[in-house]
């Protein structure tokens, strides 16, 4: 068994299982062994589940033998973001506050999961709470970029793309309020899912602002994306046959998407767009008002209902969490309950203008993120900088939360700058085909 086996997508490793050319045994065997032995692997799982994993590969082994495996990754390991229940396993959301905390039952998604046949590997580390896009945790730990240890990994679901990133898991299960999927999937030149918020279930995940919490896969290929949502849904596949760009109309975004943007990520974004032209694409550049209003109203209310949530636990507290991802959800506190509530209101018109404006489009297309990773002894001693780099890092992922769209990050050319596209809520499945004819055209997969 090589190494190499824990860096293969993961619908390739399930249908060699299926044609039984690989045992769902060895399979665990081997990404468990890459995890104990990985210099990093506690930066980027808070804990592993070998008995676990190595009793649902055995289950796996058997449907395997009896031709009556549950779906595309029945035997293929998957880790799991430490803010998603695991029953009798510690589940602590990156932070001291909840240190111990052990539910005793699984989420909802892992639940589902386990029915489809996935092995479950552990837990993997994130942001504190998964209230911030650039993976830093001076508290618990700070996953490795997989290009440079020094960079950040983007977050929050930081040890969930550095899983896969460094063939620790075959796929991996993330959360996304404002980016935190699409960010490190960038950074680590992954794909990653951010799925309308309302569409996967909750129950069992510890929330952040459940206005737009959603639950999502990293993985290699957008393949992986589809068979890894049907698997925590418990449904079937989207049919990714014959998916191709050529006919296709994408807008290009120009609302602050593209301002303040880095030379590479713009750069990188631009090539991308070059190549689904080539691909026979139809590319359209334009501005969405509805995006320049919704931007300022993030302030009034990521943060307030955050801390609505979480702030009797942090108050708890306060002196055990880093500093700045403390000070974020306090300044919720300063938000009145009308001033919420009115920009919530305001929202859901602007995204109904949104949906207008972009009716005639199959995606809009943005930058995943308009910065590269920072360097994270900055981030340890400058907290000006800190907090100027996380929003830039969050600010391209949040115009889909804020629209409350299905979004899917692909990587391009150019290592640690992404490219994603978004479509309406709940077309996640049409999103995967658009998703699967992007990826061939730009060959980077």
């Amino acid at each position: 068994m090589t190494n190499d086996l824990t860096f293969r997508p993961a619908c390739d490793l399930g249908r060699e299982i299926d044609a039984g050319t690989l045992d769902p045994r060895d399979v665990a065997e081997a990404f468990l062994e890459a995890i104990a032995t990985h210099p990093d692997a506690d930066r980027i799982y808070t804990c592993t589940t070998p008995q676990r994993a190595r009793a649902e590969a055995e289950a796996a082994h058997r449907r395997a033998r009896s031709g009556t495996r549950r779906g595309p990754l029945d035997g293929v390991p998957i880790s799991w973001k430490d803010l998603i229940d695991s029953a009798g396993t510690r589940t602590e959301a990156g932070t001291a506050l909840m240190k111990d905390r052990i539910p005793a039952h699984d989420a909802d998604v892992l639940r589902a999961a386990t029915l489809g046949g996935s092995v479950c590997l552990g837990k993997t580390h994130l942001t504190e709470l998964a209230f911030a896009g650039l993976g830093y945790n001076p508290i618990t730990a700070t996953p490795p970029n997989i290009h440079d240890p020094a960079l950040a990994p983007g977050g929050s679901s930081s040890g969930a793309a550095t899983s896969v990133a460094f063939g620790l898991a075959a796929a991996g299960i993330g959360s996304d309020t404002g980016g935190s999927v699409r960010v490190p999937a960038a950074w680590n030149d992954l794909i990653g899912l951010k799925t309308t918020a309302p569409r996967v279930s909750l129950r069992g995940v510890v929330p952040l602002a459940t206005f737009f919490d959603s639950i999502g896969p990293l993985c290699r290929t957008v393949e992986d994306a589809a068979a890894t949502l049907a698997l925590i849904e418990g449904g079937k596949p989207v049919d990714l046959k014959a998916c191709e760009v050529r006919g296709k109309r994408f807008l290009v975004l120009e609302t602050s998407a593209l301002e303040e943007i880095d030379d590479a990520p713009l750069s990188a974004f631009e090539d991308a767009v070059d190549r689904l032209a080539t691909a026979g694409a139809s590319i359209v550049r334009g501005k969405i008002d509805a995006v320049a209003r919704a931007m300022p109203l993030s302030a009034k209310l990521f943060a307030p209902e955050a801390y609505a949530i979480q702030g009797e636990l942090i108050e708890s507290a306060p002196e055990l969490m880093f500093a700045e991802v403390r000070e974020r959800f306090r300044a919720g506190a300063d938000v009145s309950a009308v001033e919420y509530l009115r920009a919530r209101t305001t929202v859901s018109a602007l995204r109904a203008e949104y949906a207008a404006a972009t009716a005639t489009y199959d995606a809009v297309l943005i930058p995943s993120a308009p910065i590269l990773p920072p360097d994270i002894a900055r981030l340890a001693s400058d907290g000006a900088y800190y907090r100027a780099q996380n929003l830039m890092a969050l600010r391209n992922t949040r115009i889909a939360n804020l629209m409350g769209l299905a979004a899917l990050q692909l990587p391009t050319a150019t290592p640690m700058c992404g490219i994603t596209a978004m479509r309406g809520p709940l077309q996640e499945e049409a999103l995967l085909r658009i998703g699967a004819g992007m990826e061939r055209a730009l060959a980077v997969i």
